[in-house]
């Protein structure tokens, strides 16, 4: 393969890369290793662009430390943006120091008209410094991206012994400059592939995450952090299949607080706020991981409960509630006394859809409120009533 094919897959693959880095570091909330990343590339792309413009010379010796002395900087900007993107433990300034003392290697031996294998061997090794420490912080950082940093440290690991074993392969057997070059050329691409791959999949966890927030926000009530009704809407066939058995029931529990408004009038809204946060929170201390609870209005909530087997275990269900809801409130210094009417409709028995079911139980509650609020009736299918039950006494 000529130096000319070479230099321009080398070339343009580089050039993607570094458009991609800058592009990724412009997205908000973007870590900053992508631009230097971006900043180290454009290192390489010089040191490429160095060899087009004085191959035509013929001057060997300018063209080689032209290359090396671009090409070394690339690396302590590599590594800046590793520290950056994967938060480890290094101070920079190192980075720079070793840079610096292969920059002077490679001025030392331009003046002193060293040999080509005297002139390469610091710079290499400083270089092969470089990739092995990228190795080593890759691979330590498998945790954050394992897929993408396996072939970034193994890249960069084969990089080391690479720059390490170049000289001496280059002295013993020319022609292996070229291929060296392209096998180089290779692996950096390789590394920085790998980070751009790491670059994306951090964006796809954001998205992720993000996404799961908004679900979180969409089936979520903002104040209680009980379900919606949309959640109950969108889930409650499913949640049909996972928690019914053959011959279990689902129970639909319709809570109307009592005595609320007059605490709204008269507290003031930030501390009905607080009542019903409290409420939603002894809700939730009664159901089960099986059921759902869900806030649907101002003082109402709905309470779905899965597998049950007959009546009389609605009943309990409805009789813990209510116990709890008679409670008394505490907000600051004060006390507040509600109490609740509770309506229950049954899965199959009254209705199959969730929207009748509700119906049911909103019906059932009413009946309640009409004989004297602060108990629980469960609906009877074709009768204008329910069967009240009051709380013991």
């Amino acid at each position: 393969m000529s130096y000319e094919i070479v230099h321009t897959f080398g070339f343009s693959v580089y050039l993607v890369l570094f458009f991609l880095f800058l592009w990724t570091s412009r997205i908000p909330r973007t870590n900053s290793g992508s631009s230097w990343w971006a900043a180290s590339i454009s290192f390489a792309l010089l040191a490429r662009l160095s060899l087009v413009f004085l191959v035509a010379g013929n001057d060997m010796r300018l063209i080689v430390t032209t290359y090396a002395a671009l090409n070394l900087l690339e690396k302590p900007l590599l590594l800046t943006g590793l520290k950056r993107f994967f938060n480890f433990n290094a101070n920079t300034a190192w980075f720079w120091l070793a840079a610096g003392l292969g920059e002077l290697w490679l001025l030392a031996a331009w003046f002193a008209e060293a040999s080509p294998l005297a002139r390469s061997m610091g710079y290499s090794l400083i270089n092969a410094g470089f990739m092995l420490y990228v190795a080593l912080q890759c691979r330590a950082s498998l945790n954050e991206n394992p897929r993408w940093l396996r072939t970034a440290w193994l890249a960069a690991a084969a990089m080391a012994v690479h720059w390490t074993c170049g000289p001496f392969l280059i002295e013993r057997y020319p022609g292996w400059f070229k291929h060296g070059f392209l096998l180089g050329t290779v692996l950096m691409l390789l590394v920085y592939m790998s980070l751009l791959a790491a670059v994306l999949s951090q964006f796809q966890r954001r998205l992720l995450e993000a996404e799961s927030k908004a679900l979180d926000m969409a089936f979520l009530d903002p104040l209680t952090g009980l379900n919606n009704k949309r959640y109950m809407n969108t889930l409650f066939d499913h949640a049909l299949l996972l928690a019914t058995r053959p011959h279990h029931m689902v129970a639909i529990f319709y809570i109307d607080l009592d005595n609320f408004k007059p605490i709204n009038d008269k507290a003031g809204h930030h501390v009905g706020d607080e009542v019903l946060k409290a409420i939603a929170l002894r809700i939730k201390g009664i159901v089960r991981s099986t059921d759902i609870c869900a806030r649907v209005g101002g003082d109402e909530f709905i309470v779905i409960g899965t597998q049950l087997e007959n009546e009389n275990q609605a009943f309990e269900v409805a009789k813990k509630i209510l116990a709890q809801m008679m409670q008394q409130v505490r907000v600051g210094e004060s006390e507040y006394l509600l109490g609740a009417s509770i309506g229950i409709s049954l899965y199959p028995e009254h209705a199959r859809d969730l929207s009748k079911l509700i119906q049911c139980a909103d019906s059932a509650m009413y009946q309640v409120k009409r004989n004297g609020k602060s108990g629980y009736e469960i609906y009877k299918a074709g009768e204008d009533g329910a069967t009240q039950i009051q709380p013991d006494a």
